[in-house]
């Protein structure tokens, strides 16, 4: 999920009881639920190293101890800090370092089990288990989790304001069942989901979408509407993709515009696929689609780069690396088939695609991704 549901997941766990047990909870399980994330200074290396190391070791069950306790240490850092500038400190909590570690512990699970409920998925049985998994329940940001999340932290704060307009004693910990609330209503979201999800397995298992026999099927989710699904049907030659209301119990797809023949391999796709970039795409990617674009083909992005830097006379052509479960255009509100767009439009548009540079069919001359160059 994106950094807000982390962050915010993390507060309401820390209110959930633990800021009960021990000062600084709520502060050491809201970094700790975004700290997996910090995974993203590997990008400096370049868009292939980020890729690579991108949901890596930060968000797997053994590292999950120790990005606690590095959370923990943040927070005794900034409760030595702080109290060395305070003159006096009246009836302060208690600080017990054990529960302060407990709750940041729990917060990074949190980011595990958030990150596996979209798409993208993660690793986290690795390095034992290098295998990706994905629930495909909920879009990487969903309003209605932030609708709840963000209630739960902002509503106990209004009813204070209220309390001391009308004299009330203060409480020391205010919100706790609106963080439990939350969070259940989360749990009970990725439930709905769930069902939905497989109504809509079972809607597109039982409906003739392929012409030929189906050989997997996946179903991706759309941001706020439990009863809409993307689907995606692998076929022995072709891919093709479906739009599935479960409310309705209709499955629509337009072979012409949704569907696409699986491309030939060629010298210059097998050297895409050895190439560092292909290797660690291919190693990530569920729905991988490797296209030979042509000789002086240019990737479809603004801003891309015009090729690699070469001597004259030397031809080269570029190989894209795509992934359909992101070809889709999440954020429409009518059917794909209404829309006019055809799947090799949208997976050309699609992010998280990365390209090769392959000179004379056989020599790897560069690597592209996310507007950026490896070097």
């Amino acid at each position: 999920m994106e950094p807000i549901t982390h962050l915010l997941t993390g507060a309401c766990i820390g209110r959930a009881g633990f800021n009960r047990r021990t000062a600084y909870a709520t502060l050491a399980a809201t970094l700790a639920a975004e700290a997996p994330d910090l995974d993203v200074v590997w990008s400096i290396g370049g868009p292939v190293v980020g890729l690579a190391h991108h949901r890596g070791i930060t968000h797997t069950l053994i590292a999950a101890p120790f990005v606690a306790l590095a959370a923990t240490g943040f927070v005794w850092l900034v409760q030595r800090f702080s109290r060395s500038r305070r003159r006096a400190i009246v009836d302060p909590q208690p600080i017990r370092w054990l529960w302060v570690w407990f709750a940041a512990f729990v917060a990074d699970l949190s980011h595990l089990l958030l990150d596996w409920t979209n798409n993208y998925g993660l690793r986290p049985f690795f390095p034992f288990n290098k295998h990706w998994y994905s629930g495909d329940l909920v879009f990487i940001a969903e309003p209605v989790i932030w609708g709840l999340l963000i209630s739960a932290l902002i509503f106990p704060a209004l009813f204070g304001l209220a309390d001391r307009e009308v004299g009330a004693r203060r409480a020391q910990f205010k919100g706790r069942g609106w963080a439990i609330f939350a969070l259940s209503g989360m749990v009970v979201l990725w439930c709905w989901r769930w069902a939905e999800h497989a109504h809509a397995r079972n809607l597109v298992e039982s409906t003739q979408v392929a012409p030929t026999p189906v050989m997997r099927v996946a179903l991706e989710p759309y941001p706020v509407n439990p009863w809409r699904w993307h689907a995606l049907l692998e076929t022995a030659t072709t891919w093709q993709t479906a739009e599935v209301d479960t409310r309705r119990g209709i499955v629509e797809s337009d072979p012409k515009t949704d569907a696409l023949f699986k491309p030939a391999a060629t010298s210059a796709t097998e050297v895409a696929r050895r190439a560092r970039l292909g290797q660690v795409y291919l190693d990530w990617s569920q729905w991988p689609v490797v296209r030979d674009m042509g000789e002086h083909a240019v990737p479809g992005k603004s801003g891309a780069d015009p090729g690699p830097d070469l001597p004259a006379g030397r031809a080269w052509t570029t190989v894209e690396l795509s992934d359909l479960r992101f070809a889709y255009p999440y954020l429409d509100t009518s059917m794909v088939g209404d829309s006019g767009r055809n799947l090799e439009e949208l997976l050309a548009r699609s992010g998280l695609s990365g390209w090769v540079y392959v000179v004379d069919g056989k020599e790897e001359a560069g690597e592209f991704m996310n507007g950026r160059e490896q070097k």
